[in-house]
């Protein structure tokens, strides 16, 4: 196990009825700018949860931040902002919310030209403070430090630990309304993460790794339940274990791969492929690839999470093999050809996006190359 320092700030307010926990939370604030998507919390009444909790507070809104959120709608949120001097951004919504209310709180005191966040990772001295109430479990930015942001064909990220929300209230009946194909995407999402920081190579990390595996046992077992049913405990542990997958607990002193996520963030700007319906196009053919490097922990994780048994090889084959049945299980196809793409132009024009993004060696041993991730995307076809 790689050293490590960790410490995650953000206090969760966890289960059914904890909205109202925002009037305490939000107290001392002056001014509070609330930020949404599409509009689906005004139909599904966590809209009015809100409001009533904000009672004798002074607040403003900004709605319509899209998925895979925009740096110019962004840009018009930090605008009004700064307008209003806001001192606090509570985000109500799903992950691409929290996203964006995280580089509005990076982007408001920032000095400069602030696509320079993330295009040139410039540092981020000042952040406003901001929370969440979470409306879709998938992407554990509830409780991180990092934000994916688009502009254009750019989809690029940022981390600053300033911008970890100071409190996330996560109620699972704020799921209840959601399509299922969010669900599914959801449950998808955080399999994945689970796998970038797991399925390595070995590193003595025996918490972690039994940690990750449970998270993984958990989504499995759940997994179709939950996209088809509104079962408070079926939502609640979905909701729990999509946190847990990325609230970096499971990534301390752990080798990281990540070449999925990058592919597949060049998929969605090149396609509009749902994020997780972009990664899992890609984690089977990444993991076929690498099944030499990532022999032992493949092995691990069939026998472990699957409960196989027998000669290595079969089990690492079988182990993939149920890894994307499992996806296709909750509802998320994972061939290029099912999202209407054409293979050979995918492979040449993903890999040339990650040549123009400087992304030449991914994964945890730098060996995804451009011209390895048109392998990992042939098996996709």
């Amino acid at each position: 196990m790689n050293n490590f320092t960790w410490h995650n700030p953000t206090r969760i307010h966890f289960g059914k009825g904890q909205i109202p926990a925002l009037a305490k939370e939000l107290q001392a604030s002056k001014k509070i700018l609330v930020t949404y998507g599409g509009g689906s919390i005004k139909a599904n009444g966590v809209y009015d949860q809100v409001v009533e909790a904000l009672d004798g507070l002074d607040w403003i809104e900004f709605g319509g931040v899209e998925p895979n959120p925009q740096y110019d709608t962004l840009m018009r949120a930090v605008e009004l902002g700064r307008a209003e001097q806001v001192d606090f951004i509570l985000a109500v919504g799903g992950g691409s919310v929290l996203d964006g209310s995280k580089f509005i709180a990076a982007a408001i005191p920032f000095q400069g030209n602030t696509w320079d966040i993330l295009a040139k990772r410039a540092p981020v001295s000042a952040a406003v403070p901001l929370g969440s109430v979470l409306t879709l479990a998938a992407t554990g930015s509830e409780s991180n430090a990092g934000a994916v942001i688009s502009r254009g064909e750019d989809k690029l990220d940022f981390q600053s630990r300033l911008v970890y929300p100071v409190f996330s209230v996560l109620d699972p009946e704020t799921t209840y309304s959601l399509p299922k194909r969010q669900v599914a995407n959801g449950v998808v999402d955080a399999y994945v993460h689970v796998m970038e920081q797991y399925l390595t190579y070995p590193s003595n990390s025996m918490v972690q790794d039994q940690f990750a595996e449970g998270i993984l046992r958990t989504l499995i077992e759940i997994g179709p339940g939950v996209v088809d049913s509104t079962d408070y405990d079926l939502r609640a542990n979905y909701m729990w274990a999509a946190n847990a997958a990325l609230n970096g607990y499971i990534g301390l002193g752990v080798p990281q791969d990540w070449a999925t996520h990058m592919i597949g963030h060049e998929l969605t700007a090149e396609y509009g492929v749902d994020h997780a319906q972009s990664l899992a196009i890609v984690l089977p053919g990444t993991l076929t690839i690498l099944k030499r490097q990532k022999h032992e922990k493949l092995v691990q994780y069939g026998k472990r999470v699957w409960g196989l048994s027998g000669d290595e090889e079969d089990i690492v084959d079988a182990a993939i093999a149920k890894t994307r049945a499992f996806f296709e299980a909750v509802s998320v196809k994972t061939r290029l050809t099912d999202y209407g793409i054409d293979p050979d132009e995918a492979y040449l024009k993903v890999s040339g996006r990650l040549v123009r993004h400087g992304l030449l060696k991914l994964g945890e041993r730098g060996t995804v190359t451009p011209e390895v991730a048109q392998e990992i995307l042939a098996l996709s076809a």
